[in-house]
């Protein structure tokens, strides 16, 4: 399977992606750490860890679903443009096998996404010389909570890219999550549960609560029903998706 991963990376070595990670990335943060500068200079006592996560898991909520359906149609779309599948299967290649390696790419770019985000909200805070220590424990669960929520993106953007050639149709499902993932918050609960792109806020650590005209940062820790619970969905998503691209003539 490393092999084939390998495969997928080296296919992708003239695509950019890495570029366009970056550029949307750097968008995201200036826009995260943008918020974090106007909330300290407005109240530096008030601004926390919590803040500067919570900004980043809202932002992640619009970005990544965009990132992601960018990432994954590259990756998928060369098998439709250069029509490989059956040069692949002659070369006695699975298909499952091939879907099991984008995947695994995907996931890999992603989570080279999140180790970023992480090391620019460190850097962030202590430039900004947040007085509390580095809450280790909370950034670990906010970036559990961002790959799992991503894995079940990639598994749904997969599915679409590898079925579908025209890859407006993946690209456009990525923005309508961007728009739920940023919007989420404001469905009623049992309405958000049933949008994957919603987790990205939903199994954030730290709540954003109302209190008597303030705002207040609550730590609530990550609800591992929720993550088991995407767990099992996205692995649904990956096997029905896998089942139909992998059967479907050639």
């Amino acid at each position: 399977m490393m092999r084939y991963t390998a495969l997928e990376f080296y296919k992708i070595r003239h695509k950019k992606i890495l570029l366009m990670i970056v550029f949307l990335l750097c968008i995201e943060l200036f826009w995260a750490f943008m918020a974090g500068s106007i909330s300290l200079s407005r109240d530096p006592d008030a601004v926390s860890w919590e803040v500067i996560i919570t900004f980043i898991t809202q932002m992640n909520g619009l970005f990544l679903p965009i990132l992601t359906a960018v990432v994954v149609s590259r990756i998928c779309d060369m098998e439709h443009k250069g029509n490989t599948w059956k040069m692949l299967m002659t070369a006695s290649v699975k298909r499952e096998q091939i879907y099991a390696a984008k995947y695994m790419c995907a996931c890999l770019l992603i989570l080279f996404v999140i180790v970023l985000q992480l090391v620019a909200t460190v850097v962030f805070c202590q430039s900004k010389s947040v007085t509390s220590p580095i809450p280790w424990e909370l950034l670990i669960q906010t970036a559990m909570g961002t790959l799992v929520t991503s894995m079940a993106v990639i598994a749904l953007q997969q599915w679409i890219s590898l079925a579908i050639t025209n890859q407006a149709f993946a690209l456009c499902l990525g923005m309508l999550g961007g728009f739920i993932g940023i919007t989420a918050s404001l469905f009623p609960g049992m309405v958000r549960y049933f949008f994957i792109w919603s987790y990205y806020n939903e199994l954030s650590p730290i709540v954003m609560r109302y209190i008597d005209s303030s705002v207040v940062y609550v730590t609530r820790g990550l609800s591992f029903p929720f993550v088991g619970g995407l767990l099992l969905f996205g692995v649904l998503l990956y096997t029905v998706g896998n089942f139909y691209v992998c059967r479907k003539e050639v």
